[in-house]
């Protein structure tokens, strides 16, 4: 017998959904660009040139709307309104907030949750193929919710904190 899959409570996805869609694709697209930008290589920039995607986590009921542009000689993610007349997405990926975690874990494949239909696609089969194969090649660092934890944030600022106190002291402010 299969788990059910994890699913955030209807009344979080009933605040998430009342918050304004922009200022999230911009969040979501400096992570993104973060995290992937520089490792995609040209041939896939220009694929996705112009293509709209969206994003969208069907429990939180939020969609994130973005694109990939080179306009200033280096290729980045940029977000999109999705009230704009153009903004019928060329590629949309959906999935509840936990199986987008445990996909950025490595903890589950794509694949396997596509014929769980616990991921979807939706549009240009041959840019979400793209898309797919173009994520599972490039190495990446597992991500650790744990990293956010209140008491390793406040390590990690502590720890800053402190060696900008040692480094004035040596320089004599």
């Amino acid at each position: 017998m299969q788990a059910t899959p994890l699913t955030l409570p209807k009344p979080v996805g009933d605040v998430f959904s009342r918050l304004p869609a922009y200022p999230g694709s911009l969040l979501f697209v400096t992570a993104l660009n973060l995290a992937l930008a520089k490792q995609l290589g040209d041939d896939v920039g220009a694929m996705l040139k112009g293509k709209r995607l969206r994003l969208c986590v069907t429990d939180a009921r939020v969609a994130f709307d973005f694109a990939w542009t080179n306009d200033r000689g280096t290729g980045r993610f940029v977000a999109r309104h999705a009230s704009k007349p153009d903004a019928v997405p060329d590629l949309t990926i959906s999935a509840s907030a936990h199986d987008f975690v445990l996909l950025a874990q490595r903890k589950e494949d794509p694949d396997t949750l596509f014929f769980s239909r616990r991921l979807a696609m939706e549009g240009d089969t041959e840019l979400g193929l793209m898309v797919k194969n173009t994520i599972d090649a490039i190495e990446l660092p597992v991500f650790d919710p744990q990293q956010f934890a209140p008491v390793k944030v406040l390590g990690r600022l502590r720890e800053r904190v402190l060696s900008r106190v040692v480094m004035a002291r040596k320089h004599g402010g």
